[in-house]
């Protein structure tokens, strides 16, 4: 008889629980042990994410040009270009909803109060071997590079590296996030304020869910446009596709009914087989809502800038980090670390509460990431038929 496995959710929902429920009740020397563990991994991360966005990004640029085809590069630019128009859309309607809840005034602070229950008892530095930015810029350079002189060493290279970074998130960083999140609730709760952190968030989850039913409509409606029909019959054909990810919170494994409604909405069958799989992992306009949406959220607590200028730099490269984000449940947040800690000052407790965040309302990202694929699927089809 096989074992039931429990999934990320269920034991972030747990650390969750126990974090903030423990902090009440645990000494302060137990505190402190939790406290020195989220350090040492969060040092640890800080190290990784040069490596992982190193890892993720080449052979994704790399990969263009050896599967070089207008359809593909289309079907790219239509994935970044939702991204670009969710990310933008969640910045201008947060930035204003946001207002009446009136963040900025909260009283409320994510880090613990400085006591020698903050203190862990010893600190691993480890410092990444090259910062954010200059991992960007190599990437770049590197896997264009690699795409124009047809490098095939190279490029076997960054697939092989590509699968070390893909194995450090899936056995590493992943399976220890609960125990991050755990120790994060846990001091929050020692010091009081996580009762009113879980009250903001909330109402900053309500207002990503309004908000995401929108962008889909958006979607929709510009691809009724473009196929010329209705668009809220071919949004409602793709609800089986929405249910099923909700469900399973995994793009690839609602993929079989993605396909099915994609083609019940009229996409060619060669343009569905080619679109949607594809789209499972470049398009994610739901992730990047919720991280736009949540990271605004705790730049207004925390008092950190999010002006349009800052913002704009950090959208257009989250864009492509979604392109880049791994298959793997959470790998999207994951993508983004670098950006919230080089872009917006994030530090440690602020990311771990952004993952905490991310990953408890995942389904309905990833629900939203497959219904526009259907979109997608129906604009490149049009073009296709035109061509």
């Amino acid at each position: 008889m096989k074992k039931y496995k429990l999934g990320l959710l269920p034991k972030v929902i747990i650390a969750i629980v126990s974090g903030i429920t423990l902090g009440y009740f645990l000494p302060e020397g137990v505190v402190r042990i939790f406290i020195t563990f989220n350090g040492i991994f969060s040092n640890f991360l800080s190290f990784c994410i040069p490596l992982i966005i190193l890892g993720l990004v080449a052979p994704g640029i790399s990969d263009l040009g050896k599967k070089a085809g207008k359809l593909l590069l289309i079907t790219v630019v239509l994935a970044y270009g939702s991204s670009l128009f969710s990310g933008f859309y969640t910045y201008f309607s947060c930035k204003s909803l946001f207002g009446y809840l009136d963040l900025g005034n909260a009283p409320v602070t994510i880090d613990h109060p400085e006591s020698i229950s903050s203190i862990p008892f010893f600190k691993i530095d480890m410092p990444p071997v090259f910062d954010v930015m200059t991992a960007l810029i190599l990437a770049f350079v590197l896997g264009i590079g690699a795409a124009a002189v047809g490098a095939d060493t190279l490029k076997k290279f960054f697939q092989e590296f590509k699968q070390i970074v893909e194995l450090l998130i899936s056995r590493i960083i992943i399976p220890l996030l609960p125990l991050y999140i755990f120790g994060i609730f846990l001091s929050m709760s020692y010091s009081g304020s996580t009762l009113q952190i879980i009250s903001i968030f909330g109402k900053v989850i309500g207002i990503i869910f309004v908000l995401h039913i929108f962008l889909l409509i958006i979607q929709f409606c510009i691809a009724g446009v473009v196929g010329r029909q209705n668009p809220f019959k071919l949004l409602y054909r793709m609800l089986p596709a929405y249910m099923t990810a909700l469900g399973t919170s995994s793009s690839a494994a609602t993929i079989p009914v993605t396909l099915e409604q994609v083609k019940r909405n009229g996409v060619s069958e060669d343009v569905a087989d080619f679109c949607v799989p594809l789209c499972a992992t470049i398009h994610l306009s739901g992730s990047t809502m919720k991280i736009v949406a949540m990271s605004l959220a705790v730049c207004m607590i925390q008092g950190l800038p999010y002006d349009l200028q800052l913002y704009s730099g950090f959208i257009m490269l989250l864009g492509i980090m979604m392109i880049a984000a791994p298959g793997v449940p959470g790998g999207a947040i994951m993508a983004s670390v670098a950006l919230l800690q080089s872009f917006l000052g994030f530090d440690g407790q602020s990311v771990g509460l952004m993952i905490a965040l991310y990953i408890a309302i995942d389904s309905f990202g990833t629900a939203c990431n497959v219904t526009g694929d259907g979109a997608i699927a129906i604009i490149v089809d049009k073009i296709a038929q035109k061509h």
